[in-house]
């Protein structure tokens, strides 16, 4: 009785976690929105638009690579494990931050050398026309971003690993309200927006560095950046980061094929990128949210040989993202155009750049739930220090996404890039369901979670039938402004109030399970 209860405190605290970061990632991905819809309207799908997107694309890249990726997916279980032991925690922080932060400093400096070669293996197409002159220019301006940013992610962990998710979760904020600033003020002074956009980048980085500084201070964690000193446990740390890396790697190589294919297609960079933020809402607020609170929470479970828990853990993880994540895939698929006309369709942003974007969302709203899932599923190799499984799968998924965005563009143009990530996703998340049934019975998913997963199928289905025939119905008759966001708002709540009554009926949510989440 008293272990049951145990798991339901620790299920509640998991649950809290995931909420405090879904929250505020919300918040980002809402400002996230605000700047889209600002950027589409001033920029459209032009040059300087897709300039921008490519350039501000590399630092992304290796902050993925080398933070997110790599060294958060490397260093989280190990300073888990140390905290836990209570042996050499902020020794082995301190090192593995100064040692991230000498080799951003070189890859920075190389990367201003480097740029125009950047550019050319990021969008090809760009060879020959003002994009690729205004990329490189831009691409010089951000990449700095990635020092900061990537430092950010490092403390965030830290502090992650403490149970404090507030900070590294809300300093994305701070990145949407300073671009959503350089862009109004560009528009009003009659700045440039590009180098406007391109400077605020790298000031954004520094800000949120500082956020999550500072919080680490206010947890008298007394982490500091010294000369790098390659350690023992750094040795270990970049030998289990490293496939986690060549894996971060992989998986940009699949989004790097994308936007190949995209810059032959005056636009497409831009619209996929539109329809790329869209699906990463859910994808941020509930797949991320998720990975990042269940990999410190798992690693301190199995670390204290509480399978138990652990499977509880990653169980009710995956339930919560599939039941999140399976309706936002179907509202996006069943009313695609109505949903970016409202969001993006004014200033230079055309109805054909509506009907192009609508067009890519659909196909990636197909992949949403296995993107969602990825980030749950990986996270028992993780935290096993298996990066190598991750890194195989990874390849194999890039080697599916290569063959169907490459070989289908000249057929399907733009969308052959859309249609080989959603179908990479997939191949991705099956190869790791499958691996993970070679791990210990914790990594498998219990019976709650197996007999819920085909009830929100199908209430998720009913939800999309239904949405499908109000648009029908009712979008043409809606005008202004106003109406179509409040329309848009309706249909949003309409359809989680029609999911929702399904889940109750078909029993795949419980009235106590309500009840608990209304209560924290």
């Amino acid at each position: 009785m008293a272990e049951r209860k145990q798991q339901q405190t620790a299920a509640t605290r998991l649950s809290r976690n995931v909420l405090t970061v879904g929250f505020w990632t919300l918040i980002s991905r809402f400002l996230g929105f605000i700047r889209d819809v600002v950027f589409a309207a001033l920029l459209g799908a032009g040059p300087i638009a897709e300039a921008f997107l490519i350039a501000f694309s590399l630092p992304n890249m290796f902050r993925r690579i080398f933070a997110e990726g790599a060294f958060n997916t490397a260093f989280v279980p190990m300073y888990a494990k140390k905290r836990q032991s209570g042996r050499g925690a902020t020794e082995f922080a301190s090192d593995a931050l100064s040692g991230l932060a000498f080799v951003l400093i070189i890859l920075t400096g190389l990367a201003q050398l480097a740029m125009p070669a950047m550019v050319v293996a990021m969008a090809s197409g760009f060879i020959g026309d003002q994009r690729f002159d205004l990329a490189v220019l831009f691409g010089r301006i951000v990449f700095p971003y990635v020092l900061f940013i990537s430092l950010a992610a490092l403390v965030s962990g830290i502090l992650n690993t403490a149970n404090r998710f507030a900070a590294g979760a809300a300093a994305p904020v701070l990145l949407n309200i300073l671009f959503i600033a350089a862009l109004v003020t560009s528009y009003y002074l009659e700045w440039d927006a590009g180098l406007t956009l391109s400077f605020a980048a790298p000031v954004a980085g520094l800000a949120q560095l500082a956020l999550v500084w500072l919080a680490l201070r206010h947890s008298k964690i007394d982490i500091r950046i010294r000369l790098p000193q390659l350690t023992p446990e750094l040795k270990r740390l970049t030998i289990i980061a490293l496939p986690a890396a060549l894996a971060g790697g992989v998986v940009q190589i699949n989004l790097l094929i994308g936007r190949q294919v995209a810059s032959i297609f005056d636009g497409a960079v831009a619209w996929l990128n539109y329809a790329d933020r869209l699906y990463q809402l859910p994808l941020g607020v509930v797949g991320i949210a998720i990975g990042i609170v269940l990999l410190p929470d798992l690693s301190k479970r199995l670390g204290a040989k509480d399978q138990a828990g652990a499977k509880e853990a990653y169980s009710r993880s995956a339930e919560m993202a599939f039941a999140l994540a399976t309706p936002a895939s179907v509202a996006l698929a069943v009313m695609p155009l109505p949903i970016i006309q409202i969001l993006f369709e004014r200033g230079q942003f055309t109805q054909a750049d509506s009907i192009a974007t609508s067009a890519a969302l659909a196909i990636y709203a197909v992949g949403l739930p296995a993107f969602v899932l990825q980030k749950v599923v990986q996270t028992q190799f993780f935290a096993r220090h298996d990066t190598r499984t991750p890194l195989l799968s990874a390849v194999l998924a890039m080697m599916v996404n290569a063959l169907v965005a490459i070989g289908l563009s000249g057929h399907f143009g733009y969308l052959a890039a859309a249609l080989g990530a959603s179908l990479a996703g997939w191949v991705l998340l099956i190869i790791l369901l499958v691996q993970s049934r070679h791990l210990d019975s914790s990594a498998r998913f219990d019976r709650r979670c197996l007999v819920a997963i085909p009830k929100i199928i199908v209430a998720a289905i009913f939800m999309g039938i239904t949405l499908h025939f109000v648009v029908q119905y009712s979008y043409h008759h809606v005008q202004g402004l106003l109406l179509s966001f409040a329309y848009l708002t309706i249909l949003v709540l309409g359809g989680a109030l029609i999911y929702g009554l399904l889940l109750f009926l078909l029993g795949a949510l419980r009235r106590k399970d309500v009840h608990r989440l209304l209560k924290r």
